[in-house]
């Protein structure tokens, strides 16, 4: 039987737990203390610990339940890991070097089902949410990865934007974030992490009223209901009025400053006039908004996208910035190696088809 993992516990959850089993609250906090500052990756590591406990938690739970299946290194310093997990399936979680610290990007979802039409994380329909153990490993993976070389360096910041919809897995995402950002364990602060969504209205209104005090990011994309509706399907379930309505609920709540992601697709949504429209949907919220713009990864199989040109890109910041709107353009990583969210996961999936196939 496969045990469930214990970073799935949240340190309130940890000490209830153990107290059902007989343990004081001073048993979790040791518990925590291996787990996420001396970073154990078996029980009978916790040598300060009783072995009545320990044997409990062995036969309850699990540490490790991610292996590395793949890892790709860019000469910029990015790494995309590939892990496996225990029912077989692939996930991509990736480190990015900032002149600001080392940030870890984090899957929530295997597959997505939210049908961007440019994006890779949808070329597989979503099978499962994952756990928040399995979210939290991602990060725990990676600062293993870390504490195995010379530097002591430390994940400083995370950003929820891998494959899937965060807010989807709503509930383990909220428990993941209470793990990390505990200042018992990794205690990464919360202005250090930023949550992506594509526009789940009802789920940015609870995010906002979840007072974990992280950031929030949305992937709009699109500046009128007609093109986001081409290229996002989401917007024919949620158009952009009804997300304006939301964002406005969490900026009144808590007053904190939003990231607007904004892809730019060569012919698409990347003239003049998709940048005054732009500007004129979120005039009102620019004092709490900055739009981030994104040059886009191509994807194969989405061949009907193409990269803005450069030029296109300066003209459609300048026109922002016109007109009042804090903006930025981001920064690329990884663009030698599968830089496109999921596409190296859809890469090995296509990859392991062909070879059974050709097996057969």
């Amino acid at each position: 039987m496969n045990k469930g993992s214990i970073y799935g516990l949240t340190f309130d959850q940890l000490v209830a737990w153990l107290a059902e089993k007989g343990f004081k609250k001073s048993r979790a906090l040791l518990v925590w203390d291996w787990l996420y500052r001396k970073r154990v990756t078996s029980f009978s590591e916790m040598t300060d610990i009783k072995q009545d406990c320990l044997q409990v938690l062995e036969d309850h739970f699990a540490i490790q339940t991610l292996t590395e299946h793949l890892k790709q290194e860019s000469a910029d310093g990015t790494i995309k890991f590939l892990f496996k997990l225990m029912d077989g399936n692939l996930i991509e979680t990736v480190l990015m070097r900032h002149k600001y610290g080392l940030s870890v990007c984090v899957t929530t979802q295997v597959g997505c089902n939210i049908g961007c039409s440019f994006c890779a994380s949808g070329l597989l329909a979503k099978s499962r949410d994952l756990t928040s153990a399995e979210i939290v490993e991602q990060i725990m993976k990676v600062q293993l990865h870390l504490d195995g070389k010379v530097a002591n360096e430390h994940v400083s910041h995370i950003v929820v934007m891998g494959i899937g919809e965060p807010f989807d897995n709503f509930k383990n995402m909220v428990d993941f974030i209470r793990v990390v950002k505990d200042q018992k364990g990794l205690d990464i602060a919360a202005r250090h992490i930023t949550v992506s969504t594509s526009g789940l209205a009802d789920k940015i209104r609870e995010f906002a009223d979840s007072d974990l005090k992280t950031n929030l990011a949305i992937s709009l994309h699109a500046p009128t209901n007609e093109l986001r509706t081409r290229i996002m399907k989401i917007n024919k379930a949620i158009p952009i009025e009804k997300l304006m309505s939301s964002i406005e609920y969490y900026l009144e709540k808590t007053n904190r400053r939003i990231t607007i992601e904004y892809i730019l697709l060569k012919d698409v949504n990347d003239g003049k006039e998709h940048a005054i429209q732009l500007a004129e949907l979120i005039q009102h919220i620019r004092q709490l908004a900055n739009v981030n713009l994104i040059p886009y990864n191509p994807v194969d199989e989405h061949s009907q996208y193409q990269r803005s040109e450069r030029e296109f890109v300066r003209a459609f910041y300048d026109t922002l910035k016109k007109q009042g709107i804090s903006c930025s353009v981001r920064l690329e990583h990884g663009t030698d190696i599968d830089a496109a969210c999921g596409q190296l996961r859809s890469k090995q999936i296509k990859k392991s088809t062909e070879d059974n196939l050709v097996a057969q």
